[in-house]
């Protein structure tokens, strides 16, 4: 079993869950190896219709293990600095990148301190919601620069480009109600009600069908850099014909009608 748990505490919910607590969480280079992998299993497993992401103990993720991070196995031995650096950045950068990509709509539920690779991973999610204690620290000046893992792409589409850069440029902890009212998270809430309202959130999204959802999130990222309005109406538009064509949207509109909880088969 490695560093990170995967678990379905109610039908259709993945839940993954960073397990290292004795060191806040921070990560491994086989935990980043890892979360790609169940990302990538998770992309296609159609049992699963939401995934949550989360972290054990006190903190949610205090970025990378600086003292005990190990090697990165799918780097080739005596490679120069730049080389070697290029490869590690590479399989990081495909966290949030495989977090969008996903089918599924990704909750992360963040508990206590996320920083460093930390706090891209919690803006990646397509919903974020954080208990009241949590705290987002920009720790990336400490390894050279104020960004990674898609950080400077995210934080301004969230927040703005003047709150953007303040918070890059002077590394700034941000609290999470903060965080909440600045549009960085969907909401904070009280510590012991977290992983409730993560299941709560989780629920709700899931009275609607997969396919649905799939394309409703595919439109939404990829309209984020639509070059123009009819762009994003052209991609709204296909995924409405995709999605309409499915028993499992005529379904959606049979429950709605008759008041009760839609049953989907995947067809």
């Amino acid at each position: 079993m490695g560093d990170i748990l995967r678990d379905t505490p109610v039908e259709g919910v993945c839940r993954l869950t960073l397990n290292r607590p004795d060191a806040l969480n921070s990560l491994t280079f086989a935990m980043y190896a890892e979360l790609v992998d169940h990302l990538e299993a998770i992309r296609y497993d159609h049992d699963v219709r939401t995934v949550i992401l989360t972290g054990a103990g006190r903190a949610f993720c205090a970025g990378h293990d600086i003292r005990g991070a190990g090697k990165p196995d799918w780097v080739a031995e005596g490679l120069g600095k730049a080389q070697f650096q290029q490869r590690v950045m590479a399989k990081l950068g495909q966290i949030p990148v495989l977090m969008h990509a996903l089918p599924q709509p990704v909750i992360c539920a963040v508990n206590g301190v996320t920083a460093g690779a930390g706090y891209p991973i919690a803006l990646a999610a397509d919903m974020t919601i954080a208990a009241r204690s949590a705290k987002f620290v920009n720790a990336f000046h400490n390894a050279g620069t104020g960004h990674e893992m898609g950080f400077s792409y995210m934080l301004p589409r969230l927040v703005g480009m003047q709150r953007a850069a303040e918070l890059m440029l002077t590394s700034r902890a941000v609290m999470a109600e903060e965080a909440a009212q600045i549009g960085m998270i969907l909401r904070c809430v009280d510590e012991e009600a977290l992983m409730d309202e993560a299941l709560k959130l989780a629920e709700a999204v899931m009275v609607n069908s997969p396919i649905g959802l799939a394309v409703t999130k595919g439109s939404m990222w990829l309209n984020v850099d639509a070059p123009s309005l009819e762009a994003a109406i052209e991609m709204e538009n296909r995924a409405i014909f995709m999605s309409q064509s499915t028993a499992d949207s005529a379904e959606k509109r049979k429950a709605f009608i008759e008041k009760r909880r839609p049953d989907f088969t995947g067809q």
